[in-house]
């Protein structure tokens, strides 16, 4: 599931990018967001001959778990089923962290869908927003565009959400993680 806000406002911010990151999953495996049911959007779509359901919640970040919990409660599916995509101000713009467990790291969307589905045992991977230089107020920073400089540099992060999404399938998430959580190379960074 994908983490961000609904609406054309805030569709390309960077708080947006876990939404960002599922529709990217989306486009590669030809399938199509099905309407809207209850408090989320989804989709059943095969990567790579595994089946996954692929949501994003229709309510506000800070009230996701709502819509993740309903939707495991369909599905009859536990919380360690579940890959959470979302931004992390902390990282370096681009950079992916995996991780099985955890805190919310101050995320209040991540904190939501921990407190719906009851433990902190939920598989993450973080996106990295934040830039050389955080500007201005922390809410007001996430909830705008990326920069145009910024662009390349998240669109190949997504690419690579794509790539940690299918290793996480084929290869389980310990390989996935010592696979993709690393730093960026600065030749990486460079290109972008």
């Amino acid at each position: 599931m994908g983490l961000g806000n609904p609406g054309p406002r805030y569709r390309k911010t960077r708080h947006n990018v876990g939404f960002d990151a599922l529709d990217r999953i989306l486009k590669v495996s030809g399938g199509r967001w099905s309407a809207a049911t209850g408090e989320a959007v989804s989709t059943e779509i095969d990567l790579d001959g595994r089946a996954l359901t692929l949501l994003k919640p229709l309510t506000f970040m800070n009230l996701s778990g709502r819509a993740v919990a309903d939707a495991c409660e369909a599905q009859s599916l536990g919380r360690r089923d579940v890959l959470v995509c979302l931004d992390d101000v902390a990282l370096p713009l681009g950079t992916l962290r995996l991780r099985e467990a955890g805190s919310d790291g101050g995320h209040n969307g991540l904190a939501s869908v921990i407190d719906c589905l009851g433990g902190n045992d939920v598989a993450r991977l973080r996106i990295g927003i934040h830039p050389d230089e955080l500007r201005g107020d922390l809410a007001d920073f996430v909830l705008s565009p990326f920069d145009d400089e910024e662009l390349p540099v998240i669109d190949a992060a997504i690419d690579s959400v794509v790539e940690a999404s299918r290793a996480v399938l084929t290869d389980g998430m310990a390989k996935a993680m010592s696979r993709f959580n690393r730093p960026l190379e600065p030749r990486e960074s460079e290109r972008h």
